[in-house]
Order: C-alpha cells, then structure tokens, then sequence
C-alpha cells in the first residue's frame, strides 16, 4: 500500500494551542469503492487532510490506498491541501484510509454586540477581492424564489447587529428544518429540504451561507467531523463527517456557525477544508472507466485522546 504521511513540528508560542486547554482526537476515515465489474483505470482528488490553524493543529496525517498509488499533494485556490492520484491498472474495488491526529483549542469568547458601525463595514466589502467567492451565489448555495419565500415564511430578516443577527439564523434553521440522514443528496439543490423541510448538515450550510450572502456577510462551507460523545464517554454513533458554515465578522475575522445543531463551532470542531459549498471540498471525487456500476462504503470513527497520546 502507498503511504503520503504529514508530520508537523511547529514553534511554539503563548498564542498557539496548549495540551492543557485543549481537546486532542484521532480519526479515522475509510472510503471504500466497490465495482460490479473492474475498473481499468481511475483518477481521484482526495480533500481529507485537516488544516493547520491558530486554533487547529495537525499532529499527524497518513493516508493509504489500496491498489497502491503514487499521491501528490497540492494547495487549491482555497488554501485547502489536496491529495491527487492515478491507478492505471484493472481494480475490482478502491480503498482509501486517512489516519489523523488533531489537537483542538476552545474559540475566543464573542462579543455581546459588534457596534454601530457594523453592518456598514459589511457593505464595504461587496466589492473586496478576496472575499468575492464567499459574497455571491454558487451552485450549491444560491438566491432562489423558493429561499425568498422560506425566508418571508419564517420571518428571517437581518437584525441590527450582524453577529446577532446570524445566531438568530443558525437557531431558526435548526428549529424548523429537521435532520433526516439520506434524505437529500450531496447534488441536492437547496429547493429540496425548502420543500420537504427534510436534510442534513450540508443542506442546513448550504442554506445558511445563502441567507447570510444575500445580506452581504462573507460566508463559506467548512468540511470536516464533529465529536460527540455517548452517555458512556465514548464517541456518540452520530459523530461523523460534519459540514458547518463560516462568515467572516468586522473585529473577529471569521467565526464559525453549526445550524445542524444550533451551535458555534467548538473545539469538538475538527475543520478539514473550507470553500463556497461542498463541491468545492468534496472528501472523494474522481473518474474511472470501466463497464460496472460502483457504489461507496465509508466508515468515519473519532476516538478522544488524552494529551500525552498525542
């Protein structure tokens, strides 16, 4: 089996995270393809590799696929690390394993309130480079006449302050939208859970990201896994693969928002990519040839560490 690992030593200093204050996982994510017929040749993008952050840090990163393949990591335009590869031999299935060990820190304390002066710095960003993709609509989180109508239903408007204004939001979408696991899919339009009231976490981004756009607060789909942990201590069945949203706010930069579960993002948060909706940082994508249909297993298990095993 092929083997990429990603090993950080970093200096460190009183900003950056202590063991002392901070959460520490290893996680393990399996994709495994299957194919009714082999495949003669396959290419993929792999988006599995946790960022690197002043409240993230990457202890350690391996990933492994069998057939064996030569990996070759890249940074997209988004600053997420990439994993791209090729198998140029018939394969009856595909198995992807990414091993990482993550050490988390609580987030800044929010403010009551972000001041007068807001939401008119809000507005002088319409025109910023750098937060153009995060400001206008994308495939998967766009203006409609279904979300304008949604919005009028629930009485969803921008309250005065901005970052109160979103909190409103992420509790209103997790009180009226219910999460129903294989009810949408990863190409599901927005229209759908507005219609059925039915989805899961990158449905409650996506629609997320496209109420806050439309009142002009950069905002941006994050991937990567939440940790919840069962009545025994233990990771919870439902922690998994795990979408939020992120806008960036006048003072604090960008703050993180989980409508699935009305929550700011925590140091339960483990952020892998972030960009304008989850085709952007799919975990898996790719082609192949081949005359069969396949279908995709994965299994995704977080366990909780104590400081010293990491």
């Amino acid at each position: 089996m092929s083997r990429i690992q990603a090993r950080h030593s970093v200096r460190r200093t009183e900003s950056q995270i202590r063991a002392t204050d901070s959460n520490h996982f290893e996680i393990d994510h399996v994709s495994h393809y299957h194919y009714t017929a082999p495949a003669r040749y396959s290419v993929m993008s792999l988006c599995l590799q946790p960022g690197h952050s002043g409240k993230q840090e990457l202890l350690d990163f391996a990933l492994t696929t069998d057939p064996p393949a030569v990996l070759s990591p890249e940074t997209d335009s988004f600053g997420n690390i990439r994993h791209v590869f090729s198998i140029c031999q018939a394969h009856e299935s595909l198995k992807i394993s990414a091993c990482s060990k993550v050490r988390t820190a609580p987030a800044t304390p929010l403010p009551a309130s972000l001041g007068a002066d807001a939401w008119k710095e809000i507005h002088s960003w319409q025109d910023s480079f750098a937060l153009w993709d995060f400001l206008h609509d994308s495939s998967l989180a766009r203006s409609s006449l279904a979300l304008t109508a949604f919005m009028e239903r629930e009485g969803i408007r921008p309250a005065t302050d901005p970052l109160w204004a979103l909190l409103q939001l992420s509790q209103t979408l997790h009180g009226v939208l219910a999460y129903v696991p294989g009810s949408t899919t990863v190409a599901s339009p927005i229209e759908d859970i507005l219609e059925s009231g039915h989805g899961v976490c990158q449905d409650y981004a996506h629609i997320m990201i496209a109420i806050a756009r439309s009142w002009g607060v950069p905002s941006r789909y994050v991937s990567g896994y939440i940790y919840v942990a069962g009545t025994d201590g233990k990771q919870a069945p439902q922690a998994a693969t795990h979408a939020w949203v992120e806008c960036c706010l006048p003072g604090l930069g960008w703050v993180g928002f989980d409508p699935t579960n009305d929550l700011l993002a925590t140091d339960n948060h483990v952020r892998i990519a972030a960009g304008r909706d989850y085709q952007d940082v799919p975990p898996s994508k790719g082609v192949l040839q081949g005359n069969g249909a396949s279908w995709l297993e994965v299994d995704v298990r977080i366990r909780q560490l104590v400081p010293t095993e990491a």
